[in-house]
């Protein structure tokens, strides 16, 4: 991106960018901290204590990262947090609601010694109201946390982190305890806790669903309104008698296709519509939030991904959302918008966040720059009943946090048979990838779904396949012809495992091709760290790159691809950045083989017909 397109970040953006109040406050910074090997602390009252507590942390990073200050790779299943701060000054009727991005991987967190809440789940956000448990007069509020994550339990959805002591292989760094954002807000007696947007482009309306803290104790209305650029585009109001509200709001702008052009969102042109949500109670305004929302489709069709009811080929970038001196948790604000604008710059038109749910602010410089997302969960490495029900739990958490966002075009609950490693043979396994496919559709039906991304399909809208093909004319073999990709379809393996089980109906759904790549450069040649293959130069990191892309890009049956990978992450030296987001080949080159359109030669190709002709003459 230019960086005259550059947005500038303002100097605080909030945690929780769709549902936004005023009256917050920001609660990250030095805590008091403590380590509870034994986990003793629940008996011993540390809830209530504050000697325990002799180490200090820097809130949201892990302790195992540089940033908290502490740096303790070792494995700590229990560890305490405590925070001592001014009580909020509330009116009469309000409620302090404290709130937590995520606290990986089950917390427990008291008030002023009083316990206000339990979560489980490290990827998801959880509130909870310390009102009551301060006694009147309290002029401070204390708040202790106790965060659980057994390192070597692989029930746990705990993604790329590592359970061995050290990284191995492609698996990283842990991130325990608390990692996203914490803050408390000031909120009225009545007030909405959630808030989601369906667009319905075709029909020229936009769902709004509305969630209460309470059911009100007389009949209350919601004006709902929505503009572009300071104008309205409408004004909506609808009584409120239950703590859940539906009502779809009729937008004539979406009617013509002459005004639709201006406010649809597309990566190009990501127009934002601004919501101002009002809870009345008669014609006094008891709560506001302000919001945002896309108007866009997505869909898929006789073998293309659509957006807005066109073919868009996604040109996407794999990426693992780890910083080596925070880990899981951003460095900063600022950080997550660099990274949308660097994967822009690149070439690069989606992205897939892998074994990870993302940070809402950087899903906001998504929705707000125009970049495509997949949002994929962290998995388990086991399959029994308690880890389908922790899985099933916070995909639909995840689900339920992140749908609002039009950035977010897919959703990839599995991927490679993680957890459901005998998903071929085992029907139980078979059917709980079916059932997360049915299950997110019928939290959302407005998105392509696929129950397990890269091979061993069950149900999916895309068939997605894996292939770390060294050589541009390997994937030609594979993928250059109609006939080739459904014989791999239908009959073919990828990684020794099949493309699609038995059972797995097509619908025309597209075929891409959403792990490739995956190319190491080492100019050192000591062959330390990992990848897929390797070069030495920039140089011939561009042609290998320029190469692979090319090929993919050459398929006339391919809809899109997603390349290995955006950075270094740990051992993995496989990125197209450095761990700290530096290129290592000129950017302008790198997006020239991205960015290619489909059809023309590529040098890659050159080079690989060259690299032909040089073999054949040799085994002359």
């Amino acid at each position: 991106m230019p960086p005259s397109e550059r947005i500038p970040v303002p100097d605080a953006i909030h945690p929780r960018p769709q549902l936004v109040r005023d009256d917050w406050e920001d609660l990250c910074g030095q805590w008091e901290f403590a380590y509870d090997d034994a986990d003793e602390g629940l008996a011993a009252g540390w809830h209530q204590l504050s000697e325990p507590f002799d180490l200090t942390i820097t809130v949201p990073f892990p302790p195992e990262s540089k940033l908290s200050g502490i740096r303790d790779t070792g494995y700590h299943p229990v560890i305490w947090y405590r925070n001592e701060m001014a009580a909020p000054s509330l009116s009469t009727g309000q409620r302090s609601l404290l709130h937590f991005g995520a606290v990986d991987y089950a917390a427990s967190v008291w008030a002023n010694g009083v316990l206000v809440g339990r979560h489980v789940g490290g990827q998801t956000p959880f509130t909870c109201d310390v009102t009551d448990a301060m006694a009147a007069g309290d002029d401070t509020l204390a708040i202790v946390v106790r965060a659980e994550d057994q390192p070597l339990d692989v029930t746990q959805p705990r993604g790329k982190q590592d359970w061995e002591p050290e990284p191995h292989d492609i698996w990283y760094h842990r991130t325990s305890g608390i990692w996203q954002p914490v803050w408390l807000e000031t909120v009225p007696a009545t007030h909405v806790v959630e808030l989601q947007w369906t667009p319905d482009v075709p029909g020229a309306r936009v769902r709004a669903e509305v969630r209460l803290n309470r059911t009100p104790h007389r009949p209350m209305s919601l004006r709902i309104v929505l503009s572009k650029d300071n104008e309205t585009l409408t004004e909506h109001v609808v009584s409120v008698t239950e703590k859940f509200t539906s009502t779809d709001i009729s937008l004539q702008v979406l009617r013509h296709q002459r005004d639709r052009n201006r406010v649809l969102w597309h990566p190009k042109t990501p127009n934002l519509v601004d919501a101002q949500v009002q809870l009345l109670d008669s014609s006094t305004v008891a709560d506001e939030v302000s919001s945002y929302l896309g108007l866009r489709s997505v869909g898929v069709e006789d073998g293309h991904f659509l957006l807005n009811g066109r073919s868009v080929y996604l040109r996407s970038v794999l990426a693992q959302g780890y910083w080596p001196e925070s880990h899981l948790a951003a460095p900063d604000a600022s950080t997550l918008k660099r990274e949308v604008e660097l994967i822009k710059e690149l070439g690069f038109n989606s992205v897939r966040i892998h074994q990870k749910v993302e940070d809402p602010r950087f899903l906001y410089w998504c929705d707000r720059l125009g970049l495509l997302v997949w949002g994929e969960m962290a998995n388990a490495f086991a399959f029994d009943t308690l880890a389908v029900e922790r899985m099933t739990q916070e995909w639909v958490d995840v689900l339920r946090r992140d749908r609002s966002h039009p950035s977010i075009v897919t959703w990839v609950p599995m991927n490679e048979s993680w957890g459901i490693d005998d998903v071929a043979t085992e029907p139980a396994q078979r059917s709980f990838a079916t059932a997360l496919y049915h299950l997110t559709k019928a939290v959302d039906p407005t998105r392509p779904v696929i129950s397990n991304d890269g091979w061993e399909h069950t149900e999916s809208d895309i068939w997605s396949v894996h292939d770390y093909a060294t050589r541009g004319d390997r994937i030609r073999h594979r993928y250059g012809t109609r006939e080739k990709v459904e014989h791999l379809l239908s009959r073919g393996r990828v990684n020794n495992r099949k493309v699609l089980l038995p059972g797995a109906v097509g619908r025309g759904q597209p075929v891409m091709l959403t792990e490739f790549g995956g190319v190491r450069f080492d100019s050192s040649g000591q062959k330390q760290g990992w990848g897929y293959s390797e070069v030495r130069t920039p140089d011939i990191l561009v042609e290998r790159v320029t190469e692979l892309v090319g090929a993919v890009l050459d398929s006339p049956v391919l809809s899109g691809f997603c390349y290995t990978q955006l950075t270094d992450t740990e051992q993995e030296q496989n990125g197209l950045l450095t761990e700290n987001r530096e290129p290592k080949a000129p950017i302008a080159k790198i997006r020239r083989a991205i960015a290619r359109p489909r059809g023309v030669p590529s040098s890659g190709r050159r080079f690989s017909r060259l690299r032909r002709l040089v073999n054949k003459a040799v085994r002359r």
